[in-house]
């Protein structure tokens, strides 16, 4: 079997799917058409994890989804039913807690752990008090408030003493065990307790370097455990003087905090962690931490069991989750690519319109988000979209200037959510400065200002300089100019050579270790800013047609021309002609179809303004007085394309849009008379049957249009450049909206019914069973099966030339030629076409032709469309063989 799929169907695994789950749907993924099954990631993870991307162990497959055994049961059935098998995994970070045996050793060592290394931690922060150690905010309170309420206690655990604050429990340091060991030996009598305490206070402390010396400090601290453990066992009475010097300790709160300042860490307040955190995270996510993947022993030890798998054929391929939080991602890919060099490899690399994947990172391509925008774009009309530009601004009274939007989020991101990481630049930054006497007046404040205002001036994820090498491309150079010199503009109350300076040390003007170290830690951080800014806050407060708020997409953009789609295709087959495409993940805002509907609004912006001012009126009563406008533009575009959908669902999720855009209320600080206003308003809309009956009719005139819309997409996405990829359940029409609510249970009994059923059914059947969806399992299934069985039209060497359609609807039909062999035709704004193609027409190449949706026989030459979209809405064309 190649190890480059034809397809991958994600699956979403945890505890109530587990691999038994995943290899009872073989068959049905094998009959479908699928090549490869795509597993999100299962590895280790923590507990009750419903994703698995937070990491605990990277030795150990995943024990809630049935471990090993089931494992290896999962993996023959793909055998056996000839699937291959796809990835996911987290080089990035890892999940902290008890299971996560590398954290817990570092917590209880400090800089001396055998694990100091793999995270990426500063152990020398600007405020002493903090130098080596790690800040832990769980509290729910403030330090000493929480203390004097006894929320602080030490408790033994056989031979061990762990720390007990808000229901969780983490380790001593052994040095710090000379508070209690030596009064437990006095009431004991013990020489043996004496010598233990004593020989606890003498162990080493070496830096996280001296590999030699730390190993020689583990040794001899187990030894300690084994004997402290030993004497426990024998001698109860020692057991009962150390309980009794564990007790007076916790009875003494200033003992206690001397105990507690011993530690490797510090217990804090959870607001902290904004300003102080002194370890690098996934995003703003505490309990995520980054990981030094960059040093080999780390890469070894963390991709030891995947790169097995890899070279045994258990895995063909691998999705690389958030390469851009890695400190040098080419290295990282250059070294993966060496030890699995047949390996698909694709990263999750977002990138923004205009942006494309670089060419020298040694793999297939991106996870498909990049297509997901170029496709909805496609389908968008610019005129309605720069209608809804005016109905938006009127209805909301709200800025449409996205960009303007965006920036501000992303410099409010930087500083609140991501302070602590701005604070590590700043640190490094005045010490540059500090070392040019041109720039060491410049203050730390004005510093920090400055760092923010350039990160949030970044038009693309990050960059990648890579100082150890020289490397720098002209698109680097570019991004970081545009970025300073906006962040100049800006910002006239800074002196404008600090921007210089900046820009300088970015682009490798100035070099020098502190210099570089600034580089890439500044690349790390601008890809969360990013994120969290726009993705995250921005998405979710300018919501004009909230289809094109997706991963990766410039949402103000008012659509794409089909030459621009085109040129788009053509570079991927040029460049990265096995990259994933993908309409739907575990990550997007909104399902595929629930977008696919949405689009439809950009035909019809008349009719949508007259629907939600009509509505606003006539729900007064279900409506609190200061339930902004904005709110209910998004909630009444949400209803029409997920519809139908329960209030439950809709108050979820209005919920989480809500305090994502952080406006008038966060996931911090809850604004419960708010969120308690907006779930009585969805209440009160649903018992409305009059308004109900508004949307349904709504909803009805608009869905077979959404309809069209994916179907165009979703063949789109099959015949392409590319390697498709079905999100689970999305081969019938999916109205999900942002996780959780897209990984709900998928019936697969259904699928396996309704699949049998296309087999059997003709097309006017398949087609008057749209509301099932049959018309999408069924180009699915085709166009899969299609791939599967010749590889060689879809691959490589497939080239991608455009049919231009000619006639009086001419912009309404999208069309291309994979080599000489397939062709593929699409309707788009289908409603106003109104199935009415007037005399559009194409040309095929010559030779006899097979319509492989509908199994009509067609020669070359020119054909209406109106004719061959008749039978059914999307076509694909397959030349027969000679």
């Amino acid at each position: 079997m190649p190890r480059t799929p034809q397809s991958t169907y994600r699956l979403q695994l945890h505890k109530d799917f587990t691999f038994d789950d995943a290899a009872a749907i073989a068959n049905y993924l094998r009959e479908l058409g699928v090549s490869h099954v795509y597993s999100s990631p299962y590895l280790q993870a923590a507990p009750g994890s419903t994703h698995g991307y937070d990491v605990v162990d990277h030795r150990r497959v995943n024990e809630e989804l049935g471990g090993v055994a089931a494992h290896k049961r999962f993996c023959e059935k793909l055998g056996e039913t000839r699937l291959g098998q796809v990835l996911d995994i987290v080089p990035n970070h890892m999940s902290l807690g008890r299971e996560n045996h590398y954290w817990w050793d570092v917590l209880e060592n400090g800089p001396s752990s055998r694990y100091a290394s793999f995270f990426d931690i500063d152990w020398q922060p600007q405020e002493e008090r903090l130098r080596d150690k790690v800040l832990v905010p769980v509290l729910a309170d403030q330090y000493g408030r929480v203390l004097q309420a006894g929320g602080i206690e030490v408790k033994r655990s056989g031979n061990r003493f762990l720390v007990c604050a808000s229901e969780q429990q983490f380790p001593t340091s052994p040095l710090s065990l000379t508070a209690i060991l030596p009064r437990a030996a006095e009431y004991a009598k013990s020489d043996t307790l004496s010598f233990l305490a004593a020989s606890y206070g003498r162990l080493p402390v070496p830096e996280y370097w001296d590999r030699r010396l730390i190993l020689t400090r583990h040794r001899d601290k187990t030894v300690l455990n084994k004997m402290l453990g030993r004497l426990c066992a024998e001698e109860p009475a020692a057991c009962e003087a150390i309980d009794r010097a564990v007790a007076e300790l916790n009875a003494n709160q200033d003992a206690l905090d001397d105990f507690l300042s011993q530690q490797n860490y510090r217990l804090s307040y959870w607001k902290t962690a904004d300003q102080q955190l002194g370890y690098r995270r996934f995003f703003d996510v505490n309990t995520l931490i980054g990981l030094r993947i960059e040093r080999e022993h780390v890469f070894e030890e963390t991709h030891e069991l995947i790169l097995g798998w890899l070279k045994e054929g258990v895995l063909d391929g691998i999705r690389i989750d958030h390469p851009d939080g890695l400190r040098d991602p080419l290295e990282y890919f250059r070294r993966l690519r060496a030890a699995a060099p047949e390996a698909w490899i694709v990263g999750e690399k977002i990138l923004e319109p205009g942006e494309f994947l670089r060419q020298e990172w040694p793999i297939e391509g991106t996870s498909g988000y990049d297509f997901l925008n170029v496709a909805l774009n496609i389908l968008v009309k610019p005129e309605g979209v720069a209608e809804l530009d005016r109905i938006y601004a009127e209805f909301t009274d709200r800025s449409t200037d996205f960009h303007a939007i965006a920036h501000d989020k992303k410099l409010a991101v930087t500083q609140e959510a991501l302070g602590s990481d701005v604070n590590r630049l700043t640190s490094i930054f005045v010490n540059i400065c500090e070392t040019n006497r041109n720039q060491r007046d410049y203050t730390r404040a004005e510093i920090r200002r400055a760092i923010r205002e350039v990160a949030s001036c970044f038009t693309v994820y990050r960059t990648y300089v890579v100082p150890s090498r020289n490397e720098i491309t002209s698109e680097d150079r570019e991004v970081i100019t545009a970025a300073t010199e906006c962040a100049k503009a800006n910002r006239s109350d800074i002196d404008g050579g600090l921007f210089d300076f900046l820009r300088d040390v970015l682009t490798m003007q100035v070099t020098g270790k502190e210099e570089s170290e600034f580089v890439l830690r500044f690349q790390q951080f601008t890809g969360p800013v990013m994120a969290k800014g726009v993705e995250d806050t921005a998405f979710y407060c300018y919501n004009r047609l909230t289809a094109m708020n997706e991963v990766g997409a410039d949402p103000s953009r008012q659509g794409s021309t089909i030459e621009e789609f085109h040129a788009y295709n053509a570079k991927m087959q040029a460049t990265h002609p096995l990259t994933m495409t993908t309409l739907s993940t575990h990550d997007t805002k909104r399902s595929e179809d629930v977008r696919a509907r949405m689009a439809v609004l950009s035909e019809i912006p008349e009719v949508f303004a007259h629907a939600i001012y009509r509505w606003s009126e006539n729900t007064t009563q279900h409506r609190a007085s200061f339930l902004d406008k904005g709110t209910q533009y998004f909630y009444y575009q949400t209803l029409i394309a997920a519809w139908p959908i329960t209030p439950d669902r809709m108050k979820a999720y209005m919920q989480k849009a809500m305090r994502e855009a952080k406006e008038q209320t966060t996931w911090v600080a809850n604004n419960k008379d708010y969120e308690d206003a907006v779930n009585n308003f969805i209440d009160g809309t649903f018992s409305d049957k009059a308004f109900l009956a508004e949307v349904e009719t709504f909803v009805v005139g608009i869905k077979r249009a959404g309809w069209m819309n994916s179907l165009s997409q979703t063949l789109l996405k099959l015949t392409g450049p590319g390697v498709p990829d079905q999100y689970q359940g999305t081969e019938l029409w999916d109205l999900s909206l942002v996780d959780p609510d897209n990984r709900r249970p998928v019936d697969y009994d259904l699928r396996r019914r309704l699949l049998k059923e296309v087999h059997v059914a003709s097309l006017e059947q398949i087609m008057q069973r749209i509301d099932e969806g049959l018309p999408k399992l069924w180009t699915i299934h085709r166009g899969l099966t299609l791939r599967r069985r010749h590889p060689e039209r879809f691959g490589e060497t497939a080239a991608y030339t455009p049919i231009i359609a000619t006639g009086r609807k001419a912009e309404h039909a999208v069309a291309f030629l994979r080599g000489d062999s397939v062709a593929t035709i699409v309707p788009r704004w289908t409603m106003s076409l109104n199935n009415d193609w007037a005399d559009t027409k194409i040309v095929i190449p010559e030779g006899r032709w097979h319509n492989h949706l509908t199994d009509e026989p067609l020669l070359g030459g020119t054909h209406l469309l109106s004719q061959l979209l008749a039978e059914f809405p999307v076509a694909l064309l397959t030349k027969e063989e000679e």
